[in-house]
């Protein structure tokens, strides 16, 4: 005779013994097994996930400074059948208490290793680093338990020294610093952007001044000429006036001139016309 016993999803069935003697074990997870009364053996184990919180106090690190750290955990069994078989080797007949308990230490011999081979500054600025190496290291000594480390972060670190209080001080310091230096650079190089601006204006400012009394240079030389050949016309033009009257004023005299010498002639013929009659009987002979 015997009964027939089932399991949930979170739990493995751990049915050992039988007929003949019989070492077989059986595994079910989330299933049924049969079970002989009084020659089969019926057990269980939890799989669901355990939250571990492993703590050193006061360890001290590669530079010899003392600190505390902790950490959360989460691990389960693994239900793989050869794991499984691992786990149940190892904690068949334990309380929860008493799992988390053993896995616990393991965790905490791993993590106090871990901190005596870092310095302060690579626990404390690289959290993250720090909990994978933790995990990484961890993970082979507790797999063969049948354990999986399924995370592991850390969750503070502090000192009773207060070297991290001065590590941050001193990293506020710098931040501060480098703050400062930036401000000044940033106010230097707006002040020469500006000088650089206002020269660039200056010279534009040059530019068009130069330009404007050149083009103010330029057309004074141009009325200038443009005036010399207007006096040169109107020199030419009343040189050309005096000429022509001069020319116009000879004409006259030599006109007037002519008719005196007419006039005299008829006088002298009036008075003596034989007179006039030999000078005219010359002039036509000549």
């Amino acid at each position: 005779m015997g009964n027939c016993h089932t399991v949930g999803p979170n739990e493995a069935l751990v049915v050992s013994g039988g007929c003949c003697g019989s070492d077989q074990k059986t595994y079910v997870v989330g299933g049924w097994a049969w079970a002989w009364c009084l020659i089969s053996d019926v057990q269980r184990l939890t799989l669901e996930i355990m939250t571990l919180q492993p703590k050193c106090d006061d360890v001290e690190t590669a530079e010899g400074v003392a600190i505390t750290v902790t950490g959360v955990a989460q691990v389960k069994v693994m239900t793989e059948s050869e794991l499984l078989g691992y786990a149940c080797e190892q904690f068949l007949g334990k309380s929860v208490v008493e799992i988390k308990s053993v896995i616990l230490q393991t965790l905490e011999g791993h993590l106090r290793a871990i901190l005596g081979t870092l310095t302060v500054e690579q626990i404390y600025q690289d959290r993250d680093k720090f909990a994978t190496l933790v995990r990484e290291v961890a993970a082979p000594d507790v797999g063969r338990m049948g354990i999986e480390i399924l995370s592991f972060t850390i969750k503070d670190v502090y000192d009773k020294v207060e070297y991290l209080s001065s590590l941050g001080k001193t990293q506020t310091a710098a931040v501060q610093r480098d703050a400062d230096i930036g401000v000044a650079e940033a106010e230097r190089d707006a002040g020469i952007r500006e000088a650089e601006c206002k020269k660039e204006m200056m010279d534009i400012k040059f530019l068009a001044d130069t330009k404007m009394a050149d083009s103010k240079r330029e057309l004074e030389m141009q009325k200038a000429s443009f005036n010399q050949e207007v006096n040169t016309k109107k020199a030419e033009a009343q040189l050309a006036y005096e000429l022509q009257a001069a020319k116009e004023q000879q004409k006259i005299r030599e006109s007037g001139t002519v008719l005196h010498n007419s006039n005299a002639c008829y006088q002298t013929a009036l008075m003596n016309p034989w007179v006039y009659s030999a000078t005219v009987r010359a002039s036509l002979n000549a």
